[in-house]
């Protein structure tokens, strides 16, 4: 039990520091630790000579003091309190400032990276198509100069045969009449139109978009598959009320897709699902962007969700041709390895089978379901 000192200041000869002066009682014996407020000899411990009213006096006195020095300590520690929680506010605040302009700085960073690339890009392919246009121009005028060549050779062969026709001409008007049926019959051959010269047709046929021959082909499934990609690629889900403070090239899912999958190459699956998310919203048609998806939840340990936007995947990978195989491979194979995960083997052993069906000389996934069948067989021997 602790007594506060400022009960016996009032007692005392002179007075005391109550701040680090102490009384406690501990086995019936009180314990005073008095410290004076100022360093000097005392005549006496306590005031001589006084009287119980004055005493009582200076005892009220002492308490009223103590009183209003608590009252000032817990103002002070009230203000105190909150300049500290108003440091704390402003300190969060420059936090999250700072954290919100090294976002942007990032986005800004990325925005230009990919500005430049495009601009590279472009770049390029001006100079590529000036190069082609150089070529077709010294191509063109090679034809030119071969065509002015055959042209001259053309003039000065049939300039000869002129010239010995007119000195056969002279001949035959001074010569006998016999000789002029043999130099019309000459004349006559030398008219005839010179034949034909070589030449090269080139012939262009229409190239088709899927490898098959047309014998093994399904023309109808694989019309049907460029038609959903068409209209996929026509689609916009999303309201851009919503998304208004987005960049320009932000609101394109193909954009976003390659955003997606270079932070996926780079570790940054979170990051990834994020942009792939986006472009879901813009455009819910495109069945390389759950696929992606997928794989990213693979690497978060997101099971269910992986197993959602494969199925997904699958759904619009329809109908199935030769150009959505790798992709219905893939989706099969994310598919069963979440199951897999999640210990549902037999549906996952289900979807590893459904992928060797469409790539059957894959050995990694054949390999891959001979380790499912034996876990499988393990599990239920031990059943």
């Amino acid at each position: 039990v602790s007594i506060p000192p400022f009960l016996f200041e009032a007692i005392l000869y002179a007075p005391i520091d109550d701040t680090n002066s102490t009384a406690k009682i501990g086995n019936g014996i009180i314990f005073f630790t008095l410290y004076k407020k100022e360093a000097a000899m005392w005549e006496s411990l306590t005031i001589e000579n006084a009287t119980k009213e004055k005493l009582q006096c200076l005892r009220e006195n002492a308490v009223l003091k103590a009183h209003e020095k608590a009252k000032e300590e817990t103002e002070a520690k009230k203000v105190m309190k909150q300049e500290h929680k108003k440091y704390a506010l402003e300190a969060t605040m420059k936090l999250e400032e700072a954290e919100r302009k090294r976002i942007e700085d990032l986005k800004e960073k990325e925005r230009w990276k990919v500005t430049e690339e495009l601009e590279l890009w472009k770049k390029q392919q001006q100079d590529a198509e000036k190069q082609r246009r150089a070529q077709k121009e010294v191509e063109l005028h090679q034809e030119v100069e071969q065509l002015k060549e055959k042209k001259k050779e053309k003039i000065d062969k049939t300039r000869i045969p002129s010239e010995v026709t007119s000195k056969t001409r002279l001949k035959t008007t001074t010569g006998c009449r016999g000789s002029h049926s043999m130099f019309s019959e000459n004349l006559k051959e030398e008219q005839l139109p010179a034949p034909r010269s070589a030449a090269t047709i080139k012939i262009n046929f229409t190239s088709r978009v899927f490898p098959t021959a047309l014998r093994e082909s399904r023309v109808a499934e694989e019309e049907e598959w460029l038609r959903k990609q068409a209209e996929a690629r026509r689609t916009v889900n999303a309201d851009f009320s919503e998304l208004e403070d987005l960049k320009e090239e932000e609101k394109n899912p193909d954009w976003l897709k390659d955003k997606g999958n270079k932070m996926f190459a780079t570790g940054d699956y979170l990051g990834a699902v994020n942009a792939y998310n986006l472009a879901v919203r813009l455009n819910n048609k495109l069945p390389l962007l759950y696929l992606n998806r997928a794989a990213c939840h693979l690497k978060l340990r997101n099971l269910h969700k992986a197993i959602e936007d494969s199925s997904k995947a699958l759904e619009l990978l329809t109908p199935p041709v030769p150009d959505n195989e790798n992709a219905r491979v893939k989706a099969y194979v994310r598919r069963g390895t979440a199951f897999c995960q999640l210990e549902l083997y037999m549906e996952g052993l289900q979807d590893y089978e459904a992928a060797l069906k469409i790539d059957p000389k894959n050995k990694i996934i054949e390999e891959d379901a001979e380790k499912i069948r034996h876990l499988i067989q393990g599990t239920t021997q031990d059943s």
